[in-house]
């Protein structure tokens, strides 16, 4: 976590609406910027946090993960108009960066159900709010490594 792009944010943030996301974004597909592009559409601006590789490597992704470094996904993600803000943590959640920060709107893919993160107790106990967007079916990291892998084998 970076104390000067934290300041930033809270400098920029000065009355409009902060809407937080997180995860890997390790390949990006559609799917993703679609995301991105709905959670933009939430507020004001958007912070967008990676996880570090190493924490990356925590979560139980396949071998291998993450295929791109840190420093490319942050650079990709960053690229995105709709991205306000990138950020990297080191833990398995963001609960710290987003008690630090405060977003006013927490999202996340729909996988998920608030009920499931941890980080819904935090945001909820300032007044945030946590919201879960779909995704854009038939896209994922997964099924492009797939797909990839069984070209290879071809």
């Amino acid at each position: 976590m970076n104390q000067k792009t934290l300041n930033q944010i809270e400098t920029q943030r000065k009355g409009q609406k902060l809407v937080f996301t997180n995860g890997v974004f390790d390949i990006l597909h559609a799917g993703h910027v679609q995301y991105l592009q709905q959670a933009k559409e939430l507020g004001h601006l958007l912070v967008v946090a990676l996880n570090s590789d190493e924490s990356v490597r925590g979560l139980n992704k396949a071998p291998g993960r993450p295929i791109n470094t840190l420093e490319d996904r942050m650079a990709v993600i960053a690229a995105l108009r709709c991205v306000d803000f990138v950020l990297c943590f080191t833990e398995q959640t963001p609960e710290n960066l987003i008690a630090s920060l405060k977003p006013d709107i927490h999202v996340k893919g729909g996988d998920y159900s608030p009920d499931q993160l941890p980080e819904t107790k935090i945001v909820r106990s300032y007044g945030g709010e946590v919201i879960i967007l779909p995704f854009l079916t038939g896209r994922s990291t997964t099924l492009t490594l797939e797909k990839l892998t069984a070209q290879a084998e071809d």
